[in-house]
Order: C-alpha cells, then structure tokens, then sequence
C-alpha cells in the first residue's frame, strides 16, 4: 500500500510508548500496534483526530504517501486505457 503510518517516529520523538498513548487516545494497544506495523487496511478519522490532538500534530505527520511499483503499473495500466 502507498500509504505509510509514520507513528513510530512521531512516538519516538515525544519519547512516548505505545502503551501511554493506548491509555490517553483510548484505542486498544493492538489496534494501534495494527496501525504502527503498517497493517492497518483503514484508520477512522475519529482515531486519527484523537492521534493528532494527544500527539499535537498534524495528520500528515502521521501519514505520507510513498507509490509502489504496484501503484506505478496501475497508473500505467490506466493510462494505456484513456
């Protein structure tokens, strides 16, 4: 997927553990271990709103967009079908 979670680094950079922002954005430490892994095939805006306000942060700071070679051959795909 091209949409990467960055939330590891934004953690690291607060000095906070997984556990401590399970506890202060009240979303389970496997959800958000899903979400930090990259795992996560969606992530709810009331999740990403409670992420960024205990965070304080912005959204893209959470989340970056990097295109695979998969995206690449798509993009090419639809192209030769225009």
């Amino acid at each position: 997927m091209a949409i990467r979670v960055t939330l590891d680094r934004i953690l690291l950079e607060r000095r906070m553990s997984l556990t401590d922002l399970s506890e202060k954005v009240g979303v389970t430490l496997a959800n958000l271990s899903i979400l930090k892994t990259g795992k996560a095939k969606a992530i709810r805006f009331s999740t990403l709103n409670a992420l960024c306000r205990v965070l304080e942060c912005q959204p893209g700071e959470l989340l970056s967009f990097e295109p695979s070679e998969h995206d690449a051959i798509e993009e090419a795909a639809d192209k030769a079908a225009e």
